[in-house]
């Protein structure tokens, strides 16, 4: 499906933006991201406590001594090609390089647990130091991770764990943002955006990822601070076309709640076919939040329609911090096994600055282009 990515500046509704706040929600919002950013951060999947990005560091010595290994490195990736697994991989790239660390295989497992099984195994035979990943399926995966664990290597996950895998033994350590935290995030930026009443529907990852759980229950959890809000709606989609599944819901939607004021997406893929449904269907006053800051909903942030807010991770950051990790573990550092990343809150005001933190590059021209002050 063929998902058109600008809007005609012409429209019968106006843009979400414009939907009359509350002062009172409005400030409640505000104060709730405010504390969000120095709240201590959520657990980890076996109740870590989480450290933060600075607590992996490494000594000129420790450099010295990791590029002296001539190391090698794998990066196993659940699907690619999108914002945040491209910026994930340069973030890595990045770091091992200044590590001296040669990156041997960069793999897509289209969400595939049997082509990310086949993968790690035709990782193996480049024989790595370290594997680097995020498992499409923690439990049908675990084989090809444990078997690269007894061969070995240093594995860091990026988010989330295999099942039946014991942190600090079997693996270095898992880097993350904070799923739970970008779902309050968005949340809090949904009811801001609507004034804190209205029907919304949300649209989750259909299938068993606890990390897209977290978010959608970090949601789920924020709206009942709102009374006012009701949520009429909660659908699934399993992909792979995740923009086509996601405008063929939101459509539906939109048809059956004709006064539904917004739509909550799990990830910004999802939300750039719920983004197309309401251009569909003329329906430019409605409000989208997501999570992560891909280049199509950071064009609808800029040009102040239909998306309201962004949850985002700061993926190139992760990238570095899963390098280092591993890295350090090679010369035998005793490194945290849970490191959380936090969560970046993404309105119209700041979309231009946020792109520089979360991709360690300038705004392309395009965004800037398109910001309407």
């Amino acid at each position: 499906m063929t998902v058109v990515l600008l809007a005609a500046s012409g429209c019968a509704y106006p843009s979400a933006t414009s939907v009359q706040q509350d002062p009172g929600v409005s400030q409640q919002a505000d104060q709730a991201l405010a504390e969000l950013k120095t709240a201590p951060g959520n657990p980890g999947p076996n109740g870590e406590e989480p450290a933060p990005a600075s607590a992996v560091e490494l000594t000129p010595q420790d450099v010295e001594k990791i590029k002296a290994l001539k190391a090698k490195a794998g990066i196993a990736l659940h699907f690619g090609g999108n914002d945040w697994s491209n910026a994930q991989t340069a973030g890595l790239k990045s770091e091992f390089a200044r590590l001296g660390i040669e990156v041997v295989a960069v793999t897509d497992a289209g969400f595939s647990p049997d082509k990310q099984t086949s993968d790690i195994e035709t990782m193996l035979a480049k024989e790595p130091d370290i594997i680097v990943s995020i498992p499409t399926d923690t439990t049908a995966t675990a084989p090809a991770y444990q078997k690269a664990a007894a061969a070995g290597v240093k594995i860091v996950f990026m988010d989330l764990a295999a099942k039946g895998m014991v942190p600090g033994k079997d693996y270095v350590a898992i880097v993350s943002a904070d799923n739970y935290r970008l779902g309050e995030v968005t949340a809090n930026l949904m009811a801001k955006a609507i004034g804190g009443k209205g029907k919304i529907g949300m649209i989750y990852h259909g299938i068993d990822f606890p990390v897209n759980n977290e978010r959608r229950a970090g949601a789920e959890a924020t709206f009942k601070n709102y009374p006012d809000i009701q949520i009429v709606e909660k659908k699934g989609i399993v992909g792979p076309d995740f923009a086509g599944d996601a405008q063929n819901v939101a459509s539906a939607m939109l048809s059956k709640y004709a006064d539904l004021k917004g739509i909550w997406a799990i990830w910004d893929v999802p939300a750039e076919g719920v983004m197309a449904a309401a251009r569909a269907t003329g329906r430019l006053d409605l409000a989208v939040t997501a999570q992560d800051l891909g280049k199509i909903v950071a064009l609808g942030l800029a040009r102040n329609q239909l998306m309201v807010g962004v949850g985002a991770q700061v993926p190139f950051d992760q990238g570095v911090t899963e390098a280092r990790v591993a890295a350090g573990a090679l010369i035998g550092k005793k490194e945290p096994t849970f490191v959380s990343l936090g969560a970046l809150a993404v309105t119209h005001d700041n979309v231009l600055e946020a792109w520089t933190q979360v991709y360690h590059q300038p705004p392309p021209d395009f965004l800037k282009n398109a910001y309407l002050p």
